[in-house]
This record gives C-alpha cells, structure tokens and sequence, in this order.
C-alpha cells in the first residue's frame, strides 16, 4: 500500500517540529540537562520527505541522526526527549538515550549509533519481512560516512542477489564526523555507486522537501513492485557540529554559509508562501503550535523520574 500525499503544511509544520526539537536537545546539553548527543539540523527535508513517502507497514532501520525520521514517522516528542535525557518516560524506559531508540509500534525498528549497523542488518529484516509474507518495504537511512564502510557494499551486494524490498537513503550532508567527504570519497555522489550492483539509483536536492517527497515516492513504488533495491541520495548538509557541543572550527565558514542560505525550513516556507498555499501569519502560526507542543514535551521529560536502580539490569542478557 502507497502512502497517502501530505499537505504541503504538513512537511512545513514537521520540519519546524524536528527543528525545534532539536534546539530543545542544544538547549538541554548547554544546561548539563542532556548528555552529549548529534542533531540533524539543516537536514529537516530529508527526512520529512522520505519518511513521508513510507506507508504504515513499511519498517525503518536509522541512526545516530534519528530525530527527524522518528517524528516525520508521528513519535511523542515528550517521550523521545524524555528518552533523551534517560528517564523512564522515555520510550525505551530511559535505558536507549538518543542514540539507540526503537519505537515498534510506529515500525522503527531500530537507531544505531555504530557506523554503517543499520546497512548490515537491513537485509535480515527484508528477508525476514520475504520469508514471512508480510507487506511493506525496509527504508535504510545512513549518512556518506557509512557508505564509505565495507557494510555498505555488503548490504546492496546482498540486497540486490536475493531480490529483496530495501529503499536505501543516503542522506549525504557532507561531514563524515570532523571529516569532509572530499576526504573520504573519490566521488561528489553515493548514488553512483547503485550501478556497480545493478539496483536503480538517484540523486536529489536534500534541502527540498517537495523534491524529496517525489523522488522517494517514486523510489519506494519501485521497490514495492520489483521487490528489489534503490538507492535513493538526498544531498543535504550539517549545519551543526558531529554532537554536541561542537565548535565546527574545522568547517569552511564560506561553504556552511552558503548551505544556511538555503535552509529547508526556510526554502519551503518561502515557496508555500509565494504559492499562495499559506499565508506569512498561518506559516508564524504553525511555528507558534510546534513552539508551545516542545514547550509541553520538555515539560513532561522534565517531570518524568529518573528509572529506578532496580531497573540497572534489566535487557542486560550477557
């Protein structure tokens, strides 16, 4: 089953959602509230545009850059700040912190904080999802950095011989960690990379959310007929550093700069406006509503108990 076309409104207000959620999380590591943790700023639209093109039965394997594909995919931004800061409000009990959360009942199942873990395991869950005769399909979000990992190539090799339903996206952002992927990669573009194993492949603009939707839509209704692999490449860009706190002195300050001019929060704000699909206040409104929803999620991670000690062991199995 496709997935049904958003409001353009509705990946607006989700981008100004996963923003402010992430600002929170800044705010909370400058307060000592929250452990260091990674943000995706700048990177709203990729996000919000592929995980918008996902049907209900689709499952989601992520990473250490998480936030966004969690609340695009309709999380409690309480209980994922809760979560955050290890309390037992979190939806993992406090036990996972950003780094590791699952949430089952949305099909997330898991974040991986290890470099490229989420590739090594997405073929497991597609042959699982094959085998069994259950619908949807596997998306796979993982960053440039672990494309340049062996498990990449490993994971599409395998996708590709055993035909199985894996959507993977690369949201390639430019920074491996403190590492520019001019370093890294001999190529501008990971989706090249899609014809070695004989799996369609494509590049999109990452900081435009209408690109992103239409070009995952198309990506994830070729999956769900062939039952074969895609790569799908969103070029987007970090704006904040590798975790938090992160000074970003290594960082060109002329190519950050350039990337900030064309921030998909404002990109797509603008053109709804210029559209007439909404006004400047109704867009101001919006912001004002995911303002007052994080005010109240930060409130309910605040009040929410640290686990007890009893707790320590519990899911420790060796």
């Amino acid at each position: 089953m496709a997935a049904q076309t958003p409001d353009p409104r509705q990946l607006l207000e989700q981008m100004l959602l996963v923003r402010a959620y992430e600002e929170a999380i800044v705010a909370g590591s400058e307060a000592g509230k929250v452990p260091g943790t990674c943000t995706s700023v700048g990177q709203e639209a990729a996000a919000v545009g592929v995980v918008n093109a996902l049907a209900p039965e689709d499952l989601i394997l992520t990473n250490h850059r998480s936030s966004g594909h969690l609340l695009a995919r309709g999380a409690d931004p309480g209980r994922m700040l809760a979560e955050v800061m290890g309390r037992s409000g979190g939806y993992c009990g406090g036990h996972s912190g950003s780094l590791h959360i699952s949430v089952k009942e949305l099909g997330v199942v898991l974040t991986s904080t290890i470099v490229g873990a989420e590739l090594s395991l997405a073929p497991g869950v597609a042959l699982s999802q094959k085998m069994l005769g259950r619908p949807g399909i596997v998306a796979c979000f993982f960053g440039d950095g672990a494309a340049c990992e062996g498990s990449f190539h490993e994971s599409i090799n395998l996708a590709a011989l055993w035909n199985l339903p894996v959507l993977y996206i690369c949201e390639n952002n430019h920074w491996q960690a403190f590492v520019h992927r001019r370093e890294a990669m001999c190529r501008d573009h990971v989706s090249e990379w899609g014809a070695s194993y004989g799996i369609p492949s494509r590049t999109v603009d990452g900081n435009d959310v209408t690109a992103v939707l239409a070009a995952a839509q198309e990506a994830a209704a070729q999956v769900r007929e062939s039952g074969r692999p895609y790569l799908l490449e969103t070029y987007t860009y970090r704006t904040r550093g590798h975790f938090e706190p992160d000074d970003q002195a290594y960082v060109d300050p002329a190519e950050r700069e350039a990337w900030v001019a064309r921030d998909p929060t404002k990109l797509c704000r603008e053109r709804l406006i210029a559209e007439g699909s909404i006004s400047a206040i109704e867009a101001d409104r919006l912001a004002d509503k995911v303002a007052t929803r994080i005010a109240a999620a930060q409130a309910f991670a605040d009040a929410s108990p640290f686990p007890s000690t009893d707790a320590l062991t519990r899911f420790v199995y060796a």
